[in-house]
């Protein structure tokens, strides 16, 4: 399947590597980092509902194929593309995923060509904590964690990590202890989030602000989708961005 042709396509590269990027929109800007397999149809199409809301969207290709439907051969695929990557953590717990520096650099270039009080970043599933770690060192003032996977689980350790180095989660408190706030998205009997909303209620206190949806449903915004919690989403973005 096409990639919509509403979309620009671009890359952007930092430090040696590069990605592609799709983006429309004007208004402040919003970084939607795509989930396993890629950016699928409905990956695009919650992120035209972010450009219809008012906002520049930018969605970095990550892996896989954009345009290509989650099907079992492309998660495969993908999955075996990021397990032999090395800019992403899959299992190791206390670190902070290596594409969290591209992420941050390309929210700073975003921000500094449109100006405002910030980006905002969402990730899902296996992205789902990078928008927590684009707050350590770029100007990311709505970041979103929509049914945060990595760490993999099982193991009770790696179901409790944020994806975080101590050190960053330590900036990331910090900036929550100043006034930041963190959107999280969930399904309460989700497998694959583990413990990882009780680890940011815990560190970050009322910062965290925790919407859980009733089942065992997984992709909160796309495949699962839930109004109430893209209309939180689009919210949380007009409350830090406008």
């Amino acid at each position: 399947m096409a990639f919509p042709d509403e979309w620009t396509q671009g890359s952007h590269t930092h430090d040696g590597v590069s990605h592609p990027t799709h983006r429309q929109g004007t208004g402040p800007g919003v970084i939607i980092i795509h989930e396993i397999p890629g950016i699928t149809p409905e990956v695009a199409a919650f992120g035209q509902e972010v450009v219809d809301a008012g906002y520049t969207v930018v969605m970095p290709s990550l892996f896989g194929t954009a345009g290509g439907r989650m099907t079992p051969l492309s998660t495969a695929r993908s999955l075996g593309r990021v397990c032999v990557s090395r800019e992403f953590t899959k299992l190791r717990t206390g670190v902070t995923t290596p594409v969290a520096g591209w992420l941050r650099s390309l929210a700073t270039d975003l921000h500094a060509e449109l100006g405002g009080p910030g980006v905002g970043a969402l990730g899902m599933c296996f992205t789902g904590g990078f928008a927590l770690a684009m707050m350590v060192d770029a100007p990311v003032t709505a970041p979103v964690l929509c049914q945060p996977s990595t760490p993999f689980v099982p193991g009770r350790k790696r179901a409790a990590d944020v994806n975080l180095s101590p050190g960053d989660l330590d900036l990331v408190k910090g900036r929550c202890a100043a006034g930041q706030q963190v959107l999280g998205l969930q399904f309460s009997k989700d497998p694959l989030t583990g413990t990882r909303f009780d680890t940011l209620t815990r560190e970050l206190g009322d910062a965290f602000i925790r919407i859980e949806f009733e089942g065992k449903g997984h992709s909160t915004v796309t495949e699962h989708r839930r109004q109430e919690g893209v209309d939180a989403v689009l919210g949380f973005f007009a409350d830090n961005l406008r």
